[in-house]
Formats: structure tokens, C-alpha cells, sequence
């Protein structure tokens, strides 16, 4: 299952279509970006979770919410990076 984009959700929401045709090569484009930013998040994830589950077992609580904060910004930035590169294949850019 992909995730989708906020723009898609939006669309989803207000019963809206978008207006621009995608072709063939945007959409493979656009499902190419969604599989590199998901397998991103999911390298960091796997990167951090553990080290986040290891303090918080040793009782470092401080140091698993540092640790759970810059997943979360990590993430927040690659969502980011994903929208943008995704409205830029849309724009044809």
C-alpha cells in the first residue's frame, strides 16, 4: 500500500479531481519517488527505533526522546522532500 500524498488525501476529502492529466512516465515517476522517500523512512526507522528501545530499557528516558524527536524530524523532513519532488513531476518540471 502506498502512502499518499496530502495533496491526494485533499482530494479524497473534497470529492475534487485534479485537473491535470498525468501520463504514463509522471505516474511511474511519481510511484518511483514514493519507493525511494518509503525505503528512506524505513532505513531510519530501522536505524533509530532500536537505539530508541535500548535507552529507554537502560532507563535513559531523556536520551529515547531525543532520539524518538529527531526520527520524527528526520521523517517530517523526508515527507517533505517527497512532496516536492512529486509537485515538481506534476508541474512537468
Amino acid at each position: 500500500m502506498a502512502l499518499k500524498s496530502s495533496w491526494e488525501l485533499a482530494l479524497e476529502r473534497t470529492g475534487g479531481k485534479s485537473s491535470a492529466k498525468l501520463t504514463n512516465e509522471q505516474k511511474a515517476k511519481l510511484a518511483e519517488i514514493d519507493r525511494v522517500y518509503t525505503a528512506k523512512i524505513a532505513e531510519r526507522e530501522l536505524e533509530l527505533k532500536p537505539k530508541i528501545a535500548v535507552a529507554n530499557a537502560a532507563g535513559k528516558v531523556e536520551d529515547a526522546q531525543k532520539l524518538d524527536e529527531i526520527l520524527r524530524n528526520e521523517i517530517a523532513k523526508l515527507r517533505g522532500k517527497l512532496e516536492s519532488e512529486k509537485e515538481k513531476v506534476r508541474a512537468g518540471k
